[in-house]
């Protein structure tokens, strides 16, 4: 995810933090020190978000590990002001894996909340219930209804938290996939309508969440439309075909050239037959504003990259481009260069075939 930082691994998975997180703690410092103008109070405010946080670290790293056990493994997770994000490489084609994942969550603030209670309860002998506060009160009180609260919130039937996937599964269960995916999303997005309401009228934050919802619910039903209309065509039907390579050793402003006389955005790189790296036009502006335009293009390349095969299916290749930072995907034959494929052009191929199947219903 773009303006995220990496702040470490845990299990293999990399963690990374959004850069919106910091404003949200610089949020919490500034209103708890707001408060009686102590650093201490903007500290403990700070230090209990953090915390909250970790738990949601938790909380996507059962969806991970339950989704490991299922073979798919998990790009990143990243925290933002309204959670956490774990992107797994794909998700369960069985519903019953699906819910088993997306349960797997909440079941883990289920445990922290039974945990906590319990030690509350036999080591402490403090009562469960009372106000959560983020400076001051009981701390383990505090973590235990912020962890029934993440159960509740994450089991709202909408896309993109859990109850949404949980529903979707539910549904995959007695229907078609796709028609399963419009209707979680229609239900999520009738729930964003509500938040929106609600917090015209009640609090401004729950406008910020609706408006969150009705986005997550309208990308996911659109992602599984996408993932449908991929299913079956192989990657030779969407490539570019009639491309340029570039080496390693021609400068940038070959490259440059070649951009503005039309051809494609991003370049693969090959010598002596081999695939090296990927050039696309971001690093191309980089590396002319750091070294200029004189720079050769080994400089500048991406070595980590995706590869397709020609004769593969386009739906798990397109997946892979989307995991891919340099968005450029060579294409290869025989392990021969034969083509490029890119977001645009997929798009572009998508695009033409509902056309074409709009002219066909006519």
């Amino acid at each position: 995810m773009k303006w995220s930082w990496k702040i470490g691994h845990i299990l293999g998975i990399r963690v990374q933090m959004h850069m919106t997180f910091l404003l949200l703690l610089g949020w919490v410092a500034i209103r708890h020190y707001a408060e009686r103008q102590e650093v201490a109070d903007a500290l403990a405010g700070v230090g209990f978000i953090l915390i909250l946080f970790g738990i949601v670290v938790l909380h996507e790293l059962g969806h991970a590990l339950t989704a490991r056990r299922f073979g798919i493994r998990t790009r990143d997770i990243t925290l933002l002001p309204i959670g956490g994000v774990a992107r797994l490489e794909r998700m369960p084609e069985d519903p019953r894996e699906e819910l088993i994942v997306a349960l797997a969550g909440p079941a883990v603030n289920v445990l922290l909340a039974t945990l906590i209670a319990g030690t509350m309860v036999v080591v402490t002998g403090a009562s469960i219930s009372g106000e959560i506060t983020f400076v001051g009160g009981d701390l383990l009180r505090n973590l235990l209804w912020v962890n029934i609260a993440l159960v509740v919130f994450n089991l709202i039937p909408a896309f993109p938290m859990d109850g949404g996937r949980v529903l979707r599964a539910l549904l995959a269960l007695r229907m078609e996939y796709v028609r399963a995916t419009q209707i979680a999303a229609s239900v999520g997005q009738a729930l964003a309508l509500v938040f929106v309401f609600a917090g015209l009228f009640f609090n401004p934050f729950l406008v910020f969440i609706g408006l969150f919802v009705w986005m997550g619910a309208a990308g996911e039903a659109s992602m599984v439309q996408m993932k449908s209309a991929l299913g079956g065509i192989p990657v030779s039907r969407a490539m570019i075909s009639d491309f340029r390579a570039v080496s390693p050793t021609e400068s940038l402003r070959t490259v440059a050239n070649h951009i503005i006389d039309g051809f494609q955005q991003d370049f693969p790189v090959v010598e002596h037959g081999r695939i090296l790296g990927v050039l696309t036009r971001a690093d191309l502006m980089d590396a002319a504003a750091k070294g200029g335009l004189d720079t050769p293009v080994g400089h500048a390349m991406r070595t980590e990259f995706e590869t397709a095969h020609a004769s593969e299916m386009l739906e798990p290749a397109f997946q892979r481009l989307q995991g891919c930072e340099c968005r450029t995907m060579p294409v290869t034959r025989r392990g021969e260069l034969v083509g490029v494929l890119t977001m645009e052009n997929v798009g572009e191929f998508l695009m033409l075939q509902a056309a074409v199947g709009r002219a066909g219903e006519g």
